[in-house]
């Protein structure tokens, strides 16, 4: 199953395009998509930030989330994909957030291999659903980068087809 180009030929099947906001996986997420032929019409903007000031000031995600539930964590995930979602100049109608540990866990936090996802989708009243999750994978560094990727990638349509049982 060829993830990148399911979600590509499901966005583009539905006119809708796509930001990314990363940290652990820095750009792969939208690196796997931009590998797919057609992609340019549904990948809007893609950020990268690793650090906790990038994350604040490209993505608007608080000091006070940051400090209260740490850099790898469902609510920092939650308002880099939000953020991503709201930037100005940007035009993406599904922003995919990571944020993560792909090896080397400090002796205090998450074990390596865990990667917090969001998923926020902009409905048609001009509010955001957001869907997050944790998991953990294994392998070296960048095995649990890929991994982690392709997961992002997979939960697209998922969530997106998860909107109707909100409504």
């Amino acid at each position: 199953m060829n993830v990148p180009r399911q979600v590509v030929s499901f966005l583009a099947s539905r006119g809708l395009r796509l930001a990314t906001a990363e940290s652990c996986t820095a750009g792969l997420i939208a690196s796997l998509l931009a590998e797919v032929p057609g992609s340019g019409a549904c990948l809007d903007t893609g950020f990268v930030t690793y650090s906790p000031e990038g994350k604040a000031g490209f993505l608007g995600v608080r000091e006070a989330t940051m400090q209260q539930y740490g850099l790898t964590s469902e609510p920092v995930a939650r308002e880099m994909a939000e953020g991503a979602l709201q930037h100005e100049g940007g035009a993406a109608d599904v922003a995919v957030a990571n944020t993560g540990v792909a090896d080397g866990a400090p002796s205090v936090g998450p074990p390596a291999g865990t990667q917090c996802f969001a998923w926020s989708y902009r409905l048609r009243g001009g509010g955001i659903a957001t869907f997050t999750e944790t998991k953990q994978f294994g392998g070296n560094r960048n095995e649990v980068r890929r991994r982690a990727a392709q997961y992002a990638l997979s939960r697209i349509e998922h969530y997106f087809n998860a909107l109707a049982s909100r409504r």
